[in-house]
């Protein structure tokens, strides 16, 4: 498979914060929204978005505190949302395009990862609902709001999508369950969701990339023992960081999302899987979690997940 999976020599790298990216750039009058936009990488990038003058919008499943986390940030408002429950998507989403304003960004940064076994909805695996479905229902229902010729769409994945491509067969993991693996179905869902969306989109004037925002300590790892990470090499029998440099800090981590949605550098580009504020290359054969997975780029798989996400949700805003 020909690729356009490249580094395109950004200037950046893994060290890179927010605010590093973002350096010299006035976004006064535009747009986003950021789900989960007040906690982690989520709140790091609405912190730094509105620095630069951007009104940035926070749809929060945990209102309360959410609204504890963004008190004292000038330039942002909060709704409800639920991202694992259509209908608090509709409503978000019909209480925005009710305002009548433009979205120049929608960055896709919530989500749940390695979760107990959890059915939402009507009995659909709560990582794939939530990370994936949630976010596919979402930006379908807001198209009406982005911006033509310019709008950006920011889905993020994870390296973690190096666990696992799409269970044709079982997607909602009906026969056993995995939640690493399922947590990885999902993070290689949010990369393909881009991918088709960008082909879709593209010719209006709106891009879409999927982004790897790093390994960094956040209140996503609240499903994940101190036992496990341990197992993983993350912490020493004491519990300190066994590496501390192979974490990023929430700063870092929200760059390569932040650089996705609002780069000029990335003008020309859409449907990439980015990481370290760069175009990522190709994963490596060695079985590193590096670089992209031809799984989570491929447009034919891609497109079919669409179809089936369409299904599912009951929304698509390119239908004929």
């Amino acid at each position: 498979m020909t690729t356009a999976q490249h580094k395109i020599g950004s200037g950046y790298d893994a060290t890179s914060t927010a605010d590093d990216v973002l350096h010299g750039v006035d976004l006064s009058g535009r747009l986003a929204i950021v789900t989960g936009g007040y906690s982690g990488i989520g709140l790091e990038t609405t912190r730094a978005l509105t620095r630069t003058g951007a009104h940035v919008v926070v749809p929060a499943r945990r209102t309360g505190s959410a609204r504890e986390a963004l008190d004292g940030i000038a330039g942002v408002e909060m709704d409800e949302l639920d991202l694992g429950d259509l209908d608090s998507v509709r409503g978000f989403a019909e209480r925005f395009l009710a305002s009548g304003r433009t979205v120049d960004f929608v960055i896709d940064s919530a989500g749940i990862m390695a979760c107990p076994e959890t059915r939402v909805g009507p009995g659909w695996e709560a990582q794939f609902a939530t990370n994936h479905l949630g976010h596919f229902a979402l930006v379908n229902r807001l198209w009406p709001a982005l911006a033509p010729g310019g709008g950006r769409v920011v889905s993020v994945s994870s390296g973690g999508h190096h666990m696992s491509g799409i269970r044709w067969d079982d997607v909602q993991w009906d026969r056993g369950y995995d939640k690493w693996q399922a947590y990885g179905q999902a993070k290689t869902a949010n990369a393909l969701f881009a991918v088709h969306l960008d082909s879709l989109s593209k010719d209006s004037g709106v891009r879409a990339f999927a982004v790897h925002p790093g390994v960094i300590i956040t209140p996503l790892l609240r499903h994940v023992a101190e036992e496990e990470k341990r197992e993983f090499g993350w912490l020493d029998e004491d519990g300190n960081l066994r590496n501390p440099e192979f974490f990023k800090s929430p700063p870092q981590g929200a760059a390569t999302q932040v650089w996705a949605a609002t780069s000029p550098q990335l003008a020309d580009l859409g449907g990439l899987y980015l990481e370290d504020c760069d175009v990522a290359e190709p994963a490596p054969a060695d079985g590193e979690m590096r670089g992209v997975q031809d799984w989570a780029i491929d447009p034919e798989q891609a497109a079919r997940l669409w179809e089936l996400s369409a299904e599912l949700t009951g929304v698509n805003a390119f239908a004929a």
